[in-house]
């Protein structure tokens, strides 16, 4: 099997340079031939042969070095440690165990337990194999702490010693920056922790299990999770505790628990569950204490696991600005092996984000091919445990291979849903920063339409690997498909809308979705594109001032222009 797909991987790579050419046009020739190059990536890393892609497994390391190979084959030089094309990533790898789970609530001397799988599930602890708390708790809404908006769920309560019972989300008065960035679990763990809590209990609405069904967390109940590792490092003197990091430590155990259960843990002020959140995402909710106590338990298996990074180089023209880089990045992984559907165990990842990376190595290779590089360097990154929380892109940003600060902008590629032909792409992102104007230039040149995220509830501008670079202050965009049908037969949305409900993180995911190759052969001309106008701009690409992300993450620049995405 080894030597096969080591066979397998010379032949497709071996005639990946093609002639050189205009990035904002394609002749019906080359886009076709773009079109036939991504779809062969496509079928390499959605194989079964690769299992899944999952962080720290065989089918990943192999999926690594399919990509690894193609882009030293395009020509672009390694970037990754010790001048090689691969970043290390230290893991920690989590497993729930069934017989150590426990969530009881415990009211007016009686006590009710909730069955594990079907009622709850621990969330993933990475602080201590065999974890347990019970506390009184104290219902918080969403969680959501936004002084700026005068919205604060934790006024008048005391968390101290206590157990945070909350929903997800934040409110719908907020504009969608704030609500993704309040959305975001990270965040709501963050403020439980420095407020006190010793537990969390989320709580599932309807409106949650619609777009994700409690029955796919009964399915993937012992699929692992990972964290970031601490590893030794001399140059601040730290020694190595092989610990998480981010795991907020004093939140002993967290908990979610299904709608069906929501009446159990909410019962205390007469309100039922579907009450509780309607007054919650109205911003008219007031926290209170919850009667008698709850308790949490958690048994996790927890091992040390590596994975890596893709990283490759093509050396900006310009003697000053090559020392600045674009980054390109899509994630590799996928979800690995898992309960089998219909009686295939492996979760393919083909749209979820073999499609992505097929996309970046394409836009790649039409950059390597032009006549004049672009004046700064280009990085392209196939980022690993995306899945897992945004880890591959978390470690590179905190740990670049290029000079600290020499990141000027980061253009991601994740799970392009090209499952119709369309005349346009939904750049999400866009009115953030100065990359608004080149993007806009990129997308007429190429001749493709821009179109406003379809689904601004679902918050993805904090949801994949681009979110770890804006963090970092870096501004970044984030392509993905159009909403907008080529033919009026086809309701490009409504085909969206069915993937994500019954094929995204399914065995489904794979090569007989009806991927539209030559919309991605597009989206790699306008990703190249993108990058060649940023490398050569004459200034870095800045956030606008006044802009929320800007303000929190990074640095300023022009006021906002009046036109929107």
């Amino acid at each position: 099997m080894k030597r096969a797909a080591i066979a397998l991987l010379v032949l497709l790579t071996a005639s990946c340079k093609g002639d050189r050419q205009d990035l904002s046009a394609a002749a019906p020739d080359a886009a076709s031939a773009a079109a036939t190059r991504i779809e062969a990536d496509v079928r390499f890393l959605a194989d079964d042969l690769l299992e899944g892609r999952e962080a720290g497994t065989r089918g990943h390391e192999l999926a690594a070095l399919y990509v690894a190979q193609r882009l030293r084959a395009i020509g672009l030089s390694p970037a990754g440690d010790g001048g090689s094309y691969y970043q290390r990533v230290p893991l920690l790898r989590a497993t729930r165990v069934a017989d150590g789970g426990r969530l009881v609530i415990t009211r007016h001397g009686a006590s009710t337990a909730l069955t594990f799988r079907e009622q709850f599930l621990p969330a993933l602890n990475y602080n201590g194999g065999d974890m347990a708390v019970e506390a009184p708790a104290v219902f918080v809404g969403q969680g959501v702490h936004a002084p700026e908006l005068r919205h604060d769920d934790f006024r008048g309560v005391d968390l101290r010693g206590r157990i945070a019972v909350l929903f997800a989300g934040a409110p719908a008065s907020f504009d969608p920056d704030r609500r993704a960035f309040h959305s975001s679990t990270r965040e709501k763990l963050r403020e439980l922790s420095a407020r006190g809590a010793v537990g969390a209990v989320f709580v599932d609405t309807d409106a949650d299990e619609a777009r994700s069904p409690w029955s796919r967390a009964m399915q993937a109940w012992d699929k692992p999770g990972m964290c970031l590792r601490r590893e030794a490092s001399p140059l601040a003197g730290r020694a190595a505790d092989g610990g998480g990091i981010d795991t907020f430590p004093q939140l002993r155990v967290v908990a979610h628990v299904s709608a069906a259960a929501a009446d159990a843990v909410l019962a205390g002020d007469g309100r039922s569950a579907a009450q509780l959140f309607r007054a919650a995402k109205d911003g008219t909710l007031k926290p209170f204490a919850l009667p008698g106590t709850i308790a949490l338990a958690a048994r996790t298996a927890i091992v040390p696991v590596t994975s890596r990074n893709v990283v490759a180089r093509l050396p900006g023209s310009d003697r000053a600005l090559a020392s600045e880089h674009v980054l390109f990045s899509a994630h590799l992984d996928h979800v690995g092996i898992g309960a089998p559907v219909d009686g295939d165990r492996i979760y393919n990842g083909a749209l979820d984000n073999a499609l992505g990376v097929a996309v970046m190595l394409e836009a790649a290779r039409q950059l390597a091919a032009l006549p004049r590089q672009p004046k700064r360097s280009l990085l392209f990154v196939a980022l690993t445990a995306e899945e897992k929380g945004l880890l591959g892109a978390e470690w590179y940003a905190r740990h670049p291979t290029v000079a600290r600060g020499s990141l000027v902008a980061n253009v991601n590629m994740d799970m392009p849903m090209l499952l119709v032909p369309t005349d346009d792409i939904v750049p999400v992102g866009l009115s953030h920063s100065t990359l608004e104007p080149l993007v806009r230039r990129a997308a007429k040149e190429v001749g493709v339409a821009l179109s406003p995220d379809p689904f601004p509830e679902q918050t993805i501008f904090v949801r994949s690997d681009q979110y770890a670079f804006i963090r970092a202050g870096i501004p970044a965009v984030y392509l993905t498909a159009g909403t907008d049908a080529t033919h009026a037969r086809d309701d490009a949305s409504l085909a969206m809308q069915v993937f994500l409900r019954d094929h995204y993180h399914q065995p489904s995911d794979d090569v007989t979705q009806p991927i539209q190759y030559p919309d991605a052969a597009r989206l790699a001309r306008l990703n190249a594109r993108i990058g060649a106008l940023i490398g050569d701009a004459a200034q870095r690409p800045a956030w606008h001032r006044g802009d929320f992300f800007g303000e929190r993450f990074g640095r300023t620049a022009t006021p906002a222009p009046t036109s929107a995405q």
